[in-house]
């Protein structure tokens, strides 16, 4: 194993105070708006040139407290099959996905058992193919784990996200009783954005991001469709009870006007679910994800077109629609200045309620691809009080963050060779 100390990247401290939202423009040909909510609910219809002004990053907070010194980061394992999710086993064992198709147990220290057996058929077309993995509340009891994939329907063009639940059996590293419980309807021709993250709420239903599928993106305003929602669901598929029952949508659904959300934690404070999506270029964001409210993709965003400097869709703001807790203009975090933005691709992230270091307690963290750095953000309550980059230097794609019951962070890294690290000694 590596026990490297690395330094900071440069800070690239931009603080932020937001209370902002998630965007993006339509594509030509347009789609079915979902039916209006009662007035004044979230679903209410958006009467266009009534704007809500979103409120500005705020230069340096005061009550922001960066990181100095080093970060120790150890390397439990290498040579990772394109690493995408991380979950724990209530012995500290790791269940890890492999993206094109692998599903790995390791022991703590990062050694591997070998391969699992009996996965269904996936799509590993693109971004599909195995992603997201958790462990059953009771899993000590009924050994259950659920994973999200892409699925193809058939010999067609069409795909999308969908869940599956099985048995593991760590003995004979195999799964068995295999279950469907949930797929994205209709499926889309096209091979990105699918999401997808799997996160348990405190009452044992399970929400699941689901990409826009990027070729119909105007559909993520759409409550008949499946693409750029967040569902929530029962451990057996079904609508979960105490769902907002938005008028005319899938039963499923708890938000809608999402894009691409790759990351997904609940707020172990509040039991807010909360997560993170790729913007466009640039516009990437964080958001408190609450039942029934429309997240605006992609009617506003803080993303442009690729390769201009052409807005995506009506603004940043609109009546109606959520802003983001945070998001990124720029690769580093620095203010946008003009000219054509930049994302960091936002990945896995995890609320740390570690306490090494002190001050890191109560922060979120925030995987990032394109940026390939560790972004901190410090929160008071729900709000950001500022956020750093950090572990830029590794230049690693960082693909999934987990929290330990050893109270240490985790991280996978993206790629045909990734690697298992963990924050600390």
């Amino acid at each position: 194993m590596l026990n490297t100390p690395y330094r900071l990247a440069s800070v690239g401290l931009f603080f932020s105070l937001l209370v902002a939202c998630g965007g993006g423009g339509s594509d030509s040909d347009g789609g079915t708006a979902g039916a209006p909510g009662p007035p004044g609910s979230p679903n209410s219809p958006v009467t266009p040139g009534t704007p809500v002004t979103p409120v500005p990053p705020l230069p340096n907070n005061p009550n922001f407290v960066p990181t100095t010194g080093t970060v120790a980061v150890t390397e439990l394992a290498t040579g990772l099959p394109n690493p995408w999710s991380l979950a724990f086993l209530p012995d500290g064992r790791m269940l890890i996905t492999g993206r094109t198709g692998n599903l790995r147990l390791y022991t703590a220290n990062g050694q591997s058992y070998g391969s699992i057996s009996g996965l269904p058929a996936l799509d590993t077309v693109g971004q599909g193919g195995l992603l997201d993995v958790v462990i059953d509340p009771n899993f000590a009891s009924n050994r259950r784990i659920y994973f999200s994939f892409a699925e193809r329907a058939g010999a067609g063009p069409d795909t999308g996200t969908a869940v599956a639940r099985a048995e593991l059996d760590t003995a004979s590293l195999s799964l068995s009783n295999v279950q469907v419980i949930y797929q994205q309807l209709p499926k889309a021709e096209g091979n990105n954005h699918f999401g997808s993250r799997l996160v348990f709420d405190r009452n044992g239903y399970l929400f699941v991001t689901l990409g826009d599928r990027e070729s119909r993106r105007e559909l993520a305003q759409d409550l008949t469709r499946g693409n750029g929602k967040v569902v929530r669901i029962t451990t057996d598929g079904n609508a979960a009870p105490g769902n907002p029952g938005l008028a005319g949508a899938q039963a499923a659904i708890w938000s809608y006007g999402h894009r691409n959300p790759q990351g997904a934690a609940l707020n172990p404070w509040t039991g807010e679910l909360w997560t993170n999506e790729h913007g466009p270029q640039g516009g990437d964001e964080v958001n408190r994800t609450l039942a029934g409210r429309n997240y605006g993709w992609p009617v506003i965003s803080y993303g442009q077109e690729y390769g201009t400097t052409t807005q995506v869709g009506v603004g940043t703001a609109q009546a109606g629609m959520e802003q983001p807790v945070a998001y990124w203009e720029t690769l580093t975090g620095a203010a946008w200045t003009g000219g054509q933005k930049s994302s960091i691709a936002p990945s896995g992230m995890a609320f740390f309620t570690g306490t090494q270091p002190a001050h890191w307690t109560g922060s979120l963290f925030v995987g990032a691809l394109n940026g390939s750095s560790l972004w901190r953000l410090q929160l008071d309550g729900t709000t950001v009080v500022g956020r750093e980059r950090l572990l830029a230097n590794r230049g690693e794609r960082i693909r999934d963050v987990r929290q330990g019951p050893d109270g240490r962070l985790y991280l996978l890294t993206d790629g045909a060779s990734g690697k298992l690290l963990r924050i600390g000694g």
